[in-house]
């Protein structure tokens, strides 16, 4: 039995871990963020599968579930801190403050108010269930985010408010609970008040000294750099314990804030650290979306009445948009961020453990309107997830906070080559960022209207303020063929490993001894001699970018006829302005209606009659 019963944990392991990755992916080459897949893909495992006899063998109330489901928010909550950068939060820092002091007071009264008139619950329930939907599970928010392509001031709004709130909105709810279950015991409001005392302590002992201590133990060399990561989540893990254990769950509240100490204190190797963190998140969020969903019980959502759905779409429509305008009153916030936020408040894990945790525990104790807890907080979370995940983009578009199309080039590095290249792109209608740290360099850029960055692309500075939100690949040109090499990995994470390129080396650079290996650098643009110094000379010899769109009546094999053999192929844009650069290690693909970039002197551009050629295309963006 025991054989049996360790073979369907491990067959259940198997199938969620796959099925999670493979929503990823799915949701990732349609386009639509990964929450919804996630879901979808729970139901038919869970309740779906389960008039079939069932797929998944996962019951929410098997002793270690809901311990397991509290260690994986909590590493997932740690990641999350982690990306709370203080930066951000001095430059947005008044409008933050507003949502992560102000936000959850006024979103637990209005929340609470609404269901106890609106959802017909008992005040204790209410007031409980008020409390858990405070929360913006930054499970939810961080994959919309990076679905959206939100500006930065905008993405940090929504990042802090859903990572802060989290355990804010958790605590709120643990203290609001044993307030009414332990409410016929003398002097529960004092108890309630030392509770929140020991929660608090608890986070800043275990989180910030904690995260404090890790930082300089890792600092001073004493753990081998292939440890740290594995080290770092068992300790992790070991704080969210600990906490826990000193007061009822504190622990979401501690590895909160040991992300954002460890985040801040300049430690060496954070981005592998982050990398790390950032892989594990992904799976965890994954399997959590997947094992919640699947352990839904059908009944439980049958369970569900017209109060509540009236409840849902009032957390919906009416008490998030005037929670965030209650929030932000006065706070000098753009109105455009005002009404992002106010739609926009995806609620994710953290809220649905909770549910499942205190719905019974209430049940227990007698207020049997509670069993209504865990249906209404999964509503809202597949109400929300669904709408707000369908929508994000669409209106972060209209309300101008996100890019219209993320398909242009950063180029680093500014000469004459990258100056007129950049020149002809924005001329196509392709969004181009020049960047350098030569003002005199960057003269010719400026007076021929490219957008330019003055400084370090790998500085803090440029982290706040060069936007980066529009551009899919990246462009290294400089002369300095180890820079761009450098350039390349630091963008990889962000770009991604197929999308950052770099001009080959000079000839002198390329023998043995000095050739970096493909692991070092980014992939090599165009071919193996077209490196800065050449491009530069066919460009004084009077070559040009040019564009040529190709159809089935001319496509690529009368173009490369027309062009003879002195040309270079760039790459190509397609109909959405997404920019796909040539390399001799990555296999291009050319289809009909992509507009086909190239280097050629302006004698061969000879395309057939009535199609489309030169500069004078500039609708790749429509």
């Amino acid at each position: 039995m025991g054989a049996e019963h360790g073979m369907h944990i491990g067959f259940t392991t198997l199938v969620v871990v796959v099925a999670g990755l493979v929503a990823q992916w799915v949701a990732w080459r349609i386009r639509i963020p990964a929450i919804i897949v996630l879901i979808a893909v729970g139901l038919l495992l869970g309740p779906v599968a389960e008039l079939w006899g069932g797929i998944l063998e996962i019951d929410s109330e098997m002793p270690g579930f809901q311990s397991l489901v509290g260690l994986g928010v909590a590493l997932v909550l740690f990641e999350g801190g982690l990306d709370l950068e203080l930066r951000e939060f001095r430059r947005v820092g008044v409008h933050i403050r507003r949502l992560v002091v102000l936000g959850p007071p006024i979103a637990w009264g209005l929340g609470s108010v609404a269901a106890h008139f609106i959802g017909g619950l008992s005040w204790p329930v209410a007031l409980v269930l008020g409390a858990m939907l405070v929360v913006t599970g930054p499970t939810v928010i961080q994959p919309l985010l990076r679905h959206a392509k939100l500006n930065q001031d905008s993405a940090s709004l929504l990042k802090w408010e859903g990572i802060v709130n989290d355990p804010t909105g958790v605590l709120l709810a643990v203290l609001v609970y044993q307030y009414f279950i332990y409410s016929g015991d003398s002097g529960s409001g004092v108890q309630v008040l030392l509770d929140l005392g020991k929660a608090i302590f608890a986070a800043l002992l275990f989180g910030g000294l904690g995260g404090w201590l890790i930082g300089k133990v890792y600092a001073r060399g004493l753990v081998p750099e292939h440890l740290k990561p594995p080290i770092l989540m068992a300790l992790v893990l070991i704080a969210y314990e600990l906490a826990n254990l000193f007061q009822h769950e504190a622990g979401l509240l501690a590895v909160t804030l040991m992300g954002l100490v460890m985040g801040n204190i300049n430690l060496g190797g954070l981005e592998d650290l982050r990398r790390f963190k950032e892989n594990l998140s992904i799976i965890l969020v994954s399997a959590l979306f997947i094992v919640l969903t699947a352990s839904l019980d059908v009944d439980v959502l049958k369970s569900m009445n017209l109060q509540s759905v009236l409840l849902i779409i009032a957390f919906l429509l009416l008490i998030r948009p005037l929670s965030i305008w209650l929030a932000t009153l006065g706070s000098g916030m753009r109105h455009s961020d005002r009404k992002l936020l106010a739609w926009i408040a995806p609620r994710g894990i953290v809220a649905a453990a909770t549910a499942g945790l205190f719905g019974p525990a209430m049940v227990e104790a007698g207020y049997t309107d509670a069993g209504q807890l865990l249906p209404i907080v999964f509503g809202v979370i597949l109400v929300t997830v669904i709408v707000h995940g369908l929508t994000i983009e669409k209106v972060a578009k209209q309300l101008g906070l996100s890019a219209k199309h993320a398909g242009g080039l950063l180029i680093t590095g500014a000469n004459p080559f990258s100056i007129a290249f950049a020149q002809s792109l924005g001329n196509a209608g392709i969004s181009v960022k020049l960047v350098d740290g030569s003002w005199s360099a960057l003269k010719p850029a400026r007076l021929a209207g490219i957008d330019i960055y003055y400084g370090e692309l790998l500085s803090e500075h440029a982290k706040d303020w060069v936007s980066l939100h529009h551009l899919n690949a990246v462009l290294c040109t400089s002369g300095n063929h180890y820079y761009n090499a450098l350039v390349c990995k630091a963008l990889a994470g962000e770009f991604g490993q197929h999308n950052v390129f770099q001009l080959p080396a000079s000839h002198t650079l390329q023998n043995k001894n000095r050739r970096l290996e493909r692991q070092q650098r980014g992939h090599i643009a165009w071919q193996s001699d077209a490196n800065s110094a050449y491009l530069n000379e066919l460009l004084a010899a009077g070559w040009e970018t040019q564009l040529t769109r190709v159809t089935e009546e001319y496509g690529i094999s009368e173009l490369e006829k027309d062009l003879g053999d002195d040309w270079i192929l760039l790459g190509t844009v397609d109909k959405n302005g997404l920019v796909n650069l040539n390399s001799p290690e990555i296999s291009l693909t050319i289809r009909n209606e992509q507009q086909v970039m190239y280097f050629a002197p302006p004698r061969q551009r000879k395309p057939a009659e009535g199609i489309e050629s030169g500069m004078q295309v500039s609708d790749a963006t429509d």
